[in-house]
């Protein structure tokens, strides 16, 4: 065994410790319930609010660094930031790779600031719900014959993103990933989202866990949390199995 053998080894077994240490899992859960609502707000990614948690901005980049694909498709376009990050990293990549935002309202300044950074020549915008018929069609149309990774990150209730899975997750090339984002609404307080739909009990994680009961191609690599420890995607790296 060389060195670098021998340090992604004493890697895996910081891992393997970290999924037994219950002190830190439960500190890591203490974080997410004790910080401010909009702490995944304080961040960008060149020059666009990324809003996303620091620990998963660097799980995505080493899925993408390590399953190369062709194509990312992401539901929920926000202000863009996540879409320039995956832009970014395909450029790093190389090649043709390019990214699908989809969104049911893309905001007229957002849009203008996405159009005009220098990432977006590998970005396609489309306006319209994830789970329209026409939506996915095109989906699909831009997809074929690609190495795909899919990140759910729009609507957050159970109904609407167990549709999104149906929709995309068939389009996951074997050995990638589809990650359902903010599946730690069900790990939060009864009550948590006031304003929004989604709740315990009506959110991204019961709709993995549903979909998983029918669906045997997929499942949860645990491993990239209890690497994280800190995230917002508990139980929701998906990996390919079949």
């Amino acid at each position: 065994m060389n060195k670098i053998e021998e340090f992604q080894e004493e890697t895996k077994e910081n891992i393997k410790r970290q999924s037994q240490d219950l002190k830190s899992i439960e500190a890591g859960k203490s974080f997410i319930l004790n910080c401010d609502a909009k702490y995944s707000y304080n961040f960008s990614w060149l020059g666009r609010p990324i809003i996303q948690f620091p620990q998963d901005i660097i799980a995505m980049q080493e899925i993408i660094w390590k399953i190369k694909p062709d194509l990312i498709i992401e539901t929920g376009i926000a202000h863009g930031g996540s879409l320039i990050f995956y832009a970014s990293m395909l450029e790093l990549l190389g090649g043709n790779g390019q990214v699908i935002g989809i969104d049911i309202d893309i905001r007229k300044h957002n849009r203008v600031e996405i159009e005009k950074h220098q990432m977006f020549k590998r970005i396609t915008m489309i306006e319209g719900s994830s789970t329209d018929k026409k939506t996915a069609e095109e989906v699909y149309r831009l997809a074929e014959e690609k190495k795909v990774l899919v990140c759910l990150d729009s609507n957050h209730t159970h109904k609407h993103v167990l549709r999104e899975l149906e929709l995309y997750a068939p389009l996951v090339s074997v050995g990638s990933y589809c990650v359902v984002f903010d599946t730690i609404v069900e790990d939060m307080p009864a009550g948590s989202f006031p304003e929004r739909p989604w709740d315990v009990g009506n959110n991204p994680k019961t709709a993995v866990y549903e979909f998983l009961k029918s669906n045997e191609n997929f499942e949860i690599e645990k491993d990239i949390e209890y690497k994280l420890l800190i995230t917002v995607a508990p139980d929701g790296y998906l990996r390919r199995i079949k």
